[in-house]
């Protein structure tokens, strides 16, 4: 099964999170399968792979509490269903 989750990435005391698609055996820093995306939760941006994130979600993936939270601010959710 594939998940959609956040990976750290950044220095200490600055993270910044890119959103992966993972499979769930692995660990938080494990390989990913595809980066979708790019969260920085200091100052609140969010770049997000629209296409990439769709087919992932189309074919099964998971995505986490936050990345749903994440997404759903975008409004992905809204694109998916229609």
């Amino acid at each position: 099964m594939v998940k959609l989750r956040l990976k750290r990435c950044g220095r200490k005391q600055r993270a910044v999170y890119r959103i992966v698609a993972i499979d769930v055996r692995s660990r938080r820093e494990g390989r990913d399968l595809s980066k979708v995306g790019f969260y920085d939760p200091i100052t609140n941006q969010t770049f997000l792979n629209l296409p990439a994130i769709l087919d992932f979600l189309k074919k099964g993936a998971q995505p986490t509490r936050t990345v749903h939270d994440i997404s759903k601010k975008a409004g992905i959710f809204t694109e998916f269903k229609s």
